[in-house]
């Protein structure tokens, strides 16, 4: 008895139409990045955009909203829309978001800092001018007077990290390390609590690393840096919490603290 054929499988599924907002918002994506229109330049009204694409008003609007919240449309006073840069920060945080999603540990978390960060402060080292580290120096004497406050604290060694960030004139790093960054408030939180001389300990490093940077010192920058990174991974572990635990607990109350506008 010959065995029956088995059918052949089906190896792909059917292809589904892409809604018309869709689309459009591709289309209007794909000359912004590929620099036809460029950041500033005006995109048009939804008037002329429905004729334009020949859609409804509705089908407009669905598209400029998925274009705004990736910040590569925006609207000036009379509501016309006009191309943009997307901002560091929309960017960042739905990055931030998903490293929260995928359970991402704090070891991790540590391990990516030490590179970017590191990076990021000698970049700053060869590029830094004096309003740099003037910038710098004020962020490290408004922190020296706001120890014992806890959410400056932690306000304070974010701006710090930024401006470092800034001073290097890498864009690349800058937006790299943007989202492993927003990620750092919600551990400071853990740790400070638990820990007293977190933050004269932090303060201290940041000196440090500006007085390096004022003399362009890379290799004192670099290892300043490197300590500081270090610090926080055993302040992480000192205040009870493993390396390999995820950062997704600490994470969501951060940002449902800051939506509710209350300390987390």
């Amino acid at each position: 008895m010959t065995e029956a054929k088995r059918p052949a499988p089906e190896p792909f599924a059917r292809l589904q139409a892409q809604p018309a907002y869709l689309r459009l918002a591709e289309a209007i994506e794909r000359e912004i990045v590929s620099g036809r229109i460029a950041p500033g330049d005006p995109v048009g009204t939804e008037a002329t955009l429905c004729e334009q694409f020949g859609v409804n008003r509705s089908t407009v609007r669905e598209g400029i909203r998925l274009l705004e919240q990736s910040g590569l449309l925006q609207r000036d006073q009379s509501r016309r829309l006009f191309a943009s840069l997307p901002r560091y920060n929309n960017l960042a945080t739905r990055m931030s978001r998903a490293l929260v999603l995928h359970q991402t540990s704090f070891r991790e978390l540590w391990e990516a800092a030490l590179a970017l960060e590191t990076a990021s402060v000698e970049a700053a080292a060869r590029h830094a001018t004096d309003e740099d580290i003037a910038a710098l120096t004020d962020n490290l004497q408004r922190s020296r007077a706001q120890l014992n406050d806890a959410d400056a604290v932690i306000e304070l060694d974010s701006e710090f990290h930024a401006l470092i960030a800034k001073t290097g004139r890498n864009r690349v790093l800058e937006l790299a390390r943007e989202p492993a960054s927003l990620l750092f408030a919600p551990t400071l939180r853990v740790i400070l609590p638990r820990i007293e001389a977190a933050p004269q300990r932090n303060v201290e490093a940041h000196a440090h690393i500006i007085a390096a940077l004022a003399r362009h010192d890379e290799a004192e920058a670099r290892l300043w840096m490197q300590r500081h990174i270090n610090d926080w991974r055993r302040g992480f572990e000192k205040s009870g919490h493993g390396l390999d635990d995820p950062v997704e607990r600490s994470f969501i109350e951060h940002v449902s603290g800051l939506r509710s506008g209350g300390r987390a």
